[in-house]
């Protein structure tokens, strides 16, 4: 019997809960910048690894007397790049290493997350909190929209002079933040204001979960069936993918990983097309939360190729489109290695 989902009355986290677990999820708790492979094709990889690694170094106190002495101005770099090139991996190993050094006040958390605790806590007293941190880190930086654009820009802009430094991943170059999604030449000073604190970096290659592979399909019948078996059914939740859509269209995305905690496997059946652009965005934004937790999961049902529509594979949020579809691929790349009991 698997267990009951959680989607009907997912547990409310508070803002100083949401803080508590600001730091790499399970997927990434282990990786370092040794364990960073980066493709020899693409020398723009190691070039982002080497600077990271500086950048950590850099953000030691220097020695001396400091009495009266002015607190430098934070620094931002920004990692500009495709999916699946390793910018999460090498964002989370920038976070070891900086807690490794000792470095007082680390953070990571996603943009979404981020735009969640600023809108829950207000702009002062987010500001108060992340006051004291020496580096945040921030994953997906994307500006969806005029409300968002307008926090991040006073967010950094009251932040980083008092010394607070930020490294944030995207899959937008720093100018053209904002770009098909809204009305981004309204904004073009907030905009600009937000890039001129980062030093980009881009970062080259090809998605490395479809190196050398094809993408995955959904389970067939029996392949299912199979891992259904091998899971530990009273912590497996099942849900149908018409049903999940509904479920999120009501739950914040900041609220998704609490909504999965204690969950140890989770399968969507009857995979969909989804011809709502609001209803496929949640999903997208639950697939990250889902891949980054790292649980075991099986999806059935159509192509992945039929989940969404190939005009929004082509609009504004394609490279989010292609992520969750090129980490659905990964997920069920895993559920298949667990078959063959790798």
């Amino acid at each position: 019997m698997t267990a009951p989902h959680p989607f009907e009355h997912p547990p409310e986290s508070s803002p100083q809960e949401l803080v508590e677990h600001l730091r790499p999820s399970a997927r990434f708790q282990n990786v370092r910048f040794d364990t960073f492979q980066p493709n020899p094709e693409f020398p723009s990889q190691e070039e982002a690894r080497t600077e990271l690694q500086h950048f950590v170094d850099s953000l030691q106190p220097s020695s001396g007397f400091r009495l009266f002495r002015r607190k430098p101005e934070g620094r931002g770099v920004y990692l500009d790049g495709g999916f699946g090139v390793g910018k999460t991996h090498l964002l989370a190993s920038t976070y070891h290493a900086a807690v490794q050094e000792g470095v007082r006040g680390v953070a990571l958390m996603s943009f979404q997350d981020l735009m969640y605790l600023i809108g829950a806590l207000g702009m002062n007293r987010a500001v108060d909190l992340f006051k004291g941190y020496s580096l945040l880190l921030i994953d997906e930086f994307e500006l969806d929209d005029p409300g968002n654009t307008h926090m991040a820009n006073t967010f950094l802009g009251q932040l980083m002079p008092g010394g607070t430094s930020v490294v944030a991943t995207s899959n937008t170059e720093p100018g053209a933040l904002g770009q098909g999604r809204f009305n981004a030449q309204d904004f073009q000073r907030q905009i600009q204001g937000i890039a001129s604190r980062f030093e980009p970096h881009r970062i080259d290659g090809p998605d490395y979960r479809q190196r050398g592979t094809a993408p995955e399909e959904p389970l067939s019948a029996g392949e299912y069936a199979a891992w259904l078996a091998l899971q530990d059914a009273p912590a497996t939740v099942v849900v149908r993918h018409r049903e999940l859509n509904r479920y999120l269209l009501d739950i914040h995305p900041s609220r998704f990983a609490g909504m999965l905690e204690g969950v140890k496997a989770l399968a969507i059946e009857e995979l969909m097309p989804m011809p709502d652009q609001n209803v496929a965005l949640r999903f997208v934004h639950f697939v990250d939360k889902l891949y980054d937790l790292g649980l075991p999961a099986a999806l059935t049902g159509v192509s992945l190729a039929q989940v969404f529509s190939e005009t929004y594979r082509h609009g504004a949020y394609a490279k989010k489109y292609s992520r969750a579809l090129s980490r659905l691929s990964e997920l069920l790349r895993e559920a298949r290695t667990e078959l063959q009991g790798g």
